[in-house]
């Protein structure tokens, strides 16, 4: 039962990742390369946060939100946005559409965040002897962050790659970047600050990164029509 217990939580973390490469153009244009390289900047990134971490923040006593330390965390999380502009810009494609260059990157950014920050855990508790609802929903909150990071390549796409975006359109794209960016910060301070549940706190992630896909897919929708100006 626990090994069943473990497989179910292991499929509901990284099979949303195999279906959506499966399900999309992404595997016919074959852009496995693409997300391979965008997991690997994804943990170089991971790891330069980890120092900064190490070296800016001073471990707390207890588990209460500490302003001035949350604000420094939310800085250090804009890490992520300059790797994903690395892995957007500078890494070298295939030759594919900027459609499908934004949803490999955020496929491959997504996998590797829940490899390196949900497989061990899940690993070591999903496997024991009393079940508990905590994995599902690290699974549920992985699939959130699927889409988050999808929706932030798509928002990236637009900020870097987009030249003839249209004007009123560019504070509403970093805008929404902005919030994508810094959705640890704001769910960090759901749990400490206002003293959510992680039910709860998972509901949000999914209801925002929902709001979020919808609000990119416009976004990107309005910048591909042809400028009137």
């Amino acid at each position: 039962m626990t090994v069943f217990h473990f497989f179910n939580c292991a499929i509901l973390t990284f099979g949303p990742h195999a279906v959506y490469y499966s399900a999309t153009p992404l595997s016919e244009y074959d852009t496995l390369g693409t997300s391979i390289k965008a997991a690997l900047v994804y943990l170089g990134t991971a790891l330069v946060k980890l120092v900064c971490l190490a070296t800016f923040l001073k471990v707390s006593e207890n588990d209460s939100f500490d302003p001035y330390q949350e604000l420094l965390k939310a800085l250090i999380g804009f890490i992520d946005v300059a790797g994903l502009y690395f892995a957007l810009t500078q890494l070298t494609h295939r030759n594919i559409s900027q459609n499908h260059k934004f949803q490999a990157v955020g496929l491959g950014w997504a996998f590797a965040d829940s490899v390196l920050h949900r497989l061990a855990p899940l690993w070591v508790g999903a496997r024991g002897l009393e079940f508990t609802w905590d994995y599902i929903l690290q699974g549920l909150e992985a699939n959130a962050n699927l889409v988050l990071s999808v929706s932030l390549a798509a928002l990236g796409s637009l900020m870097w790659l987009r030249k003839n975006k249209p004007k009123t359109l560019i504070p509403i794209i970093y805008a929404c970047a902005g919030i994508v960016a810094t959705m640890p910060s704001i769910t960090s301070y759901l749990r400490r600050g206002l003293g959510w549940h992680f039910p709860k706190v998972v509901g949000f992630e999914l209801f925002t990164s929902l709001v979020m896909a919808f609000i990119s897919w416009q976004l990107f929708a309005a910048c591909q029509r042809p400028s009137s100006s």
